[in-house]
């Protein structure tokens, strides 16, 4: 199916507008039909979630469907979410996450339109790029549009680390993309059609509405936090290089103060510094619940120093390896750690002490490779 673009001029200099502070270029194509939203909390226009702001001027809304974290943003990562309704507006709110993952023929029944307006973090394991794959494959299967309003990427200034091969495909990576890919979602979405990632290579008819005043080298610090663990722009900025633990034995500071902004565990053999995870608000159970473990506080890390790297750093996932006790249990039956870092090779390499540049010699081909296939994509400079 054909993928069609409307994009205006953009002026690349002034404050960055989400494409949903943009509602002339989009209003008006929804009008008079019944419209699907893929939003949660983030979802805003200013102050306004974009669901109210839309009924407001008298877009008919069907349905509502939610991601991970849900339609409120406050569910535990991997949290189990049924179905319900929006107290607000009473409209049914079908959730995207569990063994649901994809909008099903029935859910989409009387849709004339879907609309995604979801902010990402810009990383491959952040599971609402895996949602924008399936709702969109939905659409093209059903033969219903989608339209995506296009959000500036906090991680957009570079691209790095392993791309993802076949066989470790997972919700927490779906595409042959490394770990930070350095595009918005609007152009993420490009690519998928384009490149033929979906189902069968079925492609969804498509519009992207435009950011206005955006590059990739563009700072922007998000007016909300994204997911319950990134509250703040140094985690978001740190959650590329700190989420392979997620896959290992280290807490990355789920059910602290500073969620991916420290590393450790009881195990880590340096004192210096310690942290005791606790039940919190989008962490209720995390790693180490209640016990004291040892690590490094990242929370003084210059933004700005570590954003001129533009590289996933790889210190920390060294370090932690040569730091912990027992390294025979490090990598938790290395599934998933293998699913994060879409490969077992990286796996290999910090076990047999590989250097960092002998690593990245590794991810060398697939990403160029990759740089050539994102080019095509790009709506901004």
């Amino acid at each position: 199916m054909g993928i069609y673009l409307l994009f205006s001029a953009v002026l690349f200099a002034g404050k960055i507008t989400p494409a949903a502070e943009r509602p002339e270029l989009y209003l008006p194509l929804l009008k008079g039909k019944s419209i699907a939203l893929v939003v949660n909390h983030a979802s805003l226009i200013g102050r306004i979630h974009l669901v109210d702001y839309l009924l407001k001027h008298g877009i008919k809304i069907k349905k509502i469907f939610a991601p991970e974290h849900g339609f409120r943003g406050t569910a535990d990562a991997g949290a189990h979410l049924g179905n319900s309704r929006d107290p607000r507006t009473g409209l049914p709110i079908i959730s995207l996450y569990g063994k649901h993952k994809k909008p099903t023929k029935k859910d989409l029944k009387g849709i004339d339109l879907i609309l995604f307006d979801i902010q990402d973090a810009g990383v491959r394991f952040y599971t609402y790029l895996s949602t924008l794959h399936y709702v969109m494959e939905a659409g093209a299967e059903q033969r219903i549009p989608v339209m995506v309003l296009d959000r500036p990427n906090p991680n957009g200034h570079y691209v790095d680390g392993p791309v993802l091969k076949k066989r470790y495909r997972s919700f927490v990576g779906l595409d042959p993309v490394p770990v930070v890919y350095g595009m918005t979602i609007g152009e993420y979405a490009k690519m998928l059609n384009g490149e033929r990632w979906l189902k069968h290579g079925v492609q969804a008819k498509l519009t992207v509405i435009p950011l206005k005043n955006y590059t990739h080298d563009s700072f922007y610090s998000l007016p909300v936090k994204p997911s319950p663990n990134l509250p703040n722009d140094r985690a978001i900025m740190l959650y590329p290089s700190l989420a392979f633990f997620e896959g290992t034995v280290i807490s990355a500071g789920r059910g602290t103060a500073k969620p991916f902004q420290l590393y450790g565990a009881p195990k880590y053999r340096v004192k210096k510094f310690s942290f005791i995870p606790k039940s919190r608000p989008g962490a209720r159970y995390p790693k180490y619940k209640g016990k004291r473990c040892y690590g490094i506080d990242l929370s003084r890390v210059d933004i700005e120093k570590e954003r001129r790297r533009k590289q996933l750093n790889l210190s920390y996932l060294r370090d932690a390896y040569v730091n912990y006790s027992d390294k025979k249990h490090f990598f938790l039956g290395n599934s998933f750690f293998n699913r994060l870092a879409g490969t077992d090779q990286l796996r290999k390499q910090i076990i047999s002490g590989a250097s960092e540049a002998s690593i990245r010699k590794s991810w060398g081909k697939d990403l160029r490779k990759f740089r050539k296939i994102r080019t095509k994509y790009l709506l901004y400079p």
